[in-house]
């Protein structure tokens, strides 16, 4: 809890004006509590090796993970005192063998005896190699996480079990008659995973050395948390003055000056024998994997981070593989990304990111999550932050922007489905692009956001995928598919493939170029557009033109955007980190609606995507094609990226189309796609929509928590404003004043 002082004093700076930027509230907020943290001390610990000080480094893992021989090397390099707990203090406190105590007591009081000879050691910067029954032990775990770092060795089961073998070991503390070491090491996981502080992958095949090496950079990860802080797109080149670290951002939404945050040193890079573990493990077990390598353990700890990653796709997706690659014609796959709640793509990202959003908050204001949304966003974002736990709902509230006219009717009840509580839904009598601008302009105005504060205790944040807490997620999933292809034998690892994605808002693409910079063998992104062209025109040219460019309502609609936020990371990336020209290029757009980059960064653009667009007719012909030839149903977009696809592919590279929601939510144009017998039959209500398309389209089935949103949530009356900035404010004043409680 912060201090009363500090609360005061932070609310006095606000209101004479010293904090203009109201959001340093919550970052200030956040950076006192991290600076508290037991090892907060760490941060200056960074050197070439590591120095570790009166700390202790203490690996951990199960029998057989190399603790021993690993702790040696470590210990070697640091120049420090090796102990390992079997040899140096079991043995010598027991005057007998571990393997004869065992057979001696059995096995529930052996660990009950282990337990209570660790709890009596006092050493400090030491190596100390655990046993593998350790962290079974509470109280032992408590005493010996005091004094130093948990390194989790996280040694693949196959691998331990050989390695096991080799040893002739076939008993392991806890394991009974007639039990299976593999079903004794998954129950122990649990208990690793719970008392470390960082993890070390292990590929099969890392020699101890390697490994090794590995332990001493993730101490010296763990030690220094300004390594990985963010930048805005439009800093200063070469300043780091304005670095942020992973809570803040999240938190932020948008950079002071207008851009979005960036990982300042990239992204980390996973080897192939670390992919290759992941291949093996389920998609919630990737997420973490990939997470952890992206979040500090100084933002949000391991233990912490699993447990929202498990809670994010779990029994809410319909589908247990959460996004599952599926053959669907010639050398084309489609990635079925519409499982989780709304059937939306949206629902990876926005599953979790309410989590990392609630986790990071300060205890002292409440947030406002503004969205602006083309259709599936809302909804998704919606779902996403209804389901916090009831504390946090007290001080998160969701207003969600959508253009009254210009999303599927099965969208516009998804999101007026929530009128009560944190999260509400307004349509606005105009386009996606000003519902984007307008928020940004609210963002960027320090009297609103001023006010706000001080009137409500209230700062305001965004979920769209401006936010890094948003698009971070979907890098997992562009990296599973590939994973996926890998283990079904489609390739073989290292091999590339390609990735078509309807574009809109760009942060679909984006994700799949930060999958790439870990390492994932993406040769090409294939941007598909639809008649609002404006991001494929940009890419094949380099001239990004809005001028005299009206906003066509199409069949696909949530790619119906014409200023796509995320090409401010695109172009950062591009330009090598160039700050400056990026803050130049969208200040013109904002000014001139128009620019045009240079022919060298075009050239840079063109080796990481390609594009394309399609008509109407090509999108509902795409459907009909597919569906004749292999009985699959694809919705609008993902119709949008197979009609590009079928242009651009390489005939001999793989490709990946990202299906980024259930066809059913556009009922109305599938049916029209199909030419379904019953063309004389138009139903206009979108439950008798979705039991038309149910009876002629089987694959995929229909989507069924799409179903019962739809049936517990006819159509009421919701809020519709004018295209009209302060009209949009009063909406969010309103918002907050029914939400949370007025500061008197």
């Amino acid at each position: 809890m912060l201090p009363v002082a500090y609360c005061q004093r932070v609310e006095m700076f606000i209101a004479t004006g010293v904090l203009n930027n109201t959001r340093q509230l919550a970052l200030k907020a956040v950076r006192w509590q991290t600076s508290t943290s037991p090892f907060s001390i760490s941060r200056s610990w960074l050197s070439t090796v590591p120095q570790i000080g009166d700390r202790n480094i203490l690996l951990m893992g199960p029998p057989g993970a190399g603790k021993t021989s690993v702790g040696r090397v470590v210990a070697h390099r640091l120049g420090v005192p090796v102990i390992d707990v079997d040899d140096h203090i079991l043995e010598v406190t027991w005057k007998m063998p571990v393997s004869d105590k065992l057979a001696e007591v059995g096995g529930e009081r052996f660990l009950e005896e282990e337990g209570r000879a660790l709890c009596k050691l006092s050493t400090s910067g030491s190596v100390i190699s655990l046993t593998g029954s350790n962290p079974l032990h509470s109280g032992a775990m408590q005493h010996l996480k005091r004094t130093g770092l948990v390194v989790y060795l996280d040694v693949a089961t196959d691998d331990i079990i050989q390695r096991l073998s080799r040893m002739k070991v076939n008993r392991i503390v806890g394991q009974e008659a007639g039990v299976p070491i593999r079903q004794i090491l998954h129950y122990r996981k649990q208990f690793y995973e719970k008392w470390l502080d960082t993890r070390v992958l292990c590929g099969t095949g890392d020699t101890v050395e390697e490994i090794a090496e590995k332990v001493l950079q993730a101490v010296e990860r763990y030690q220094n948390s300004k390594s990985e802080t963010f930048v805005s797109t439009r800093r200063e080149n070469g300043s780091s003055s304005d670095s942020k670290y992973f809570s803040d951002v999240v938190l932020e939404g948008l950079a002071p000056d207008g851009g979005l945050y960036v990982p300042q040193n990239g992204f980390p890079k996973l080897d192939a024998r670390e992919w290759l573990r992941l291949a093996e493990m389920s998609y919630p077990e990737r997420a973490l994997a990939m997470l952890e390598k992206c979040i500090h353990p100084m933002d949000i700890p391991g233990t912490d981070l699993r447990r929202m990653v498990f809670r994010a796709y779990g029994v809410n997706f319909a589908n247990v593989a959460i996004a599952p690659v599926k053959h669907l014609v010639h050398n084309q796959f489609v990635q079925e990304l519409f499982h989780g709640p709304t059937a939306s793509f949206k629902d990876l990202a926005l599953q979790l990111m309410p989590q990392l959003f609630a986790y990071c908050l300060p205890q002292m204001c409440n947030y406002l999550i503004l969205v602006a949304t083309s259709g599936d966003t809302g909804s998704a974002v919606l779902s996403g932050f209804s389901n916090l736990h009831d504390l946090d709902r007290q001080r998160v509230g969701v207003l969600v922007f959508f253009p009254e006219e210009g999303v599927s009717e099965i969208q516009k009840l998804q999101l007026t489905a929530y009128k009560e509580g944190n999260a509400r839904a307004v349509g606005v009598l105009s386009d996606f692009d000003f519902c984007q601008r307008a928020i940004k302009t609210m963002f960027g105005d320090s009297g609103l956001t001023g006010h706000l504060a001080v009137e409500y205790g209230t700062v305001l944040s965004t979920a769209n995928s401006i936010n890094w807490g948003r698009l971070l997620p979907q890098v997992v999933y562009h990296a599973s598919a590939y994973l996926d292809l890998f283990k079904d034998g489609v390739i073989k690892f290292g091999e590339p493939i390609d990735v078509c994605i309807p574009t809109g808002n760009f942060g679909n693409a984006m994700a799949a170029l930060y999958a790439k910079q870990m390492g994932i063998p993406i040769r090409k992104i294939i941007c598909a557009s639809n008649q609002n062209r404006i991001v494929s025109d940009f890419i094949t040219t380099g001239v990004c033109d809005l001028r005299n460019q009206p906003l066509i309502a199409s069949l696909s609609p949530a790619i119906d955007i014409l200023k796509s936020s995320n090409l401010e990371r695109f172009l950062y990336h591009t330009s090598g980190g160039d700050g400056c020209l990026v803050r130049d290029l969208f200040t013109r757009l904002e000014k001139d609606h128009y620019f045009k980059v240079s022919e060298s960064l075009l050239q840079k653009i063109q080796e990481y995507v390609v594009a394309g667009w399609c008509s109407e007719e090509e999108c509902l012909a795409a459907i009909l094609n597919v569906h004749t030839k292999t009985g699959y149903t694809m919705d609008t977009h993902t119709a949008v990226a197979k009609a590009v696809a079928d242009r651009l592919q390489d005939p001999w590279c793989p490709v990946v189309i990202c299906s980024t929601a259930h066809h059913g939510k556009f009922a109305p144009a599938v049916l029209k796609a199909l030419r379904c017998p019953n063309t004389h039959y138009n139903p206009s209500d979108p439950l008798d929509q979705l039991r038309e398309l149910a009876s002629v389209a089987s694959t995929p089935r229909m989507h069924q928590n799409m179903l019962q949103c739809l049936k517990e949530n006819s159509r009421g009356k919701h809020t519709v404003c004018q295209a009209d900035f302060s009209v949009l404010v009063e909406e969010v004043e309103s918002m907050i004043q029914d939400s949370f409680l007025k500061v008197l």
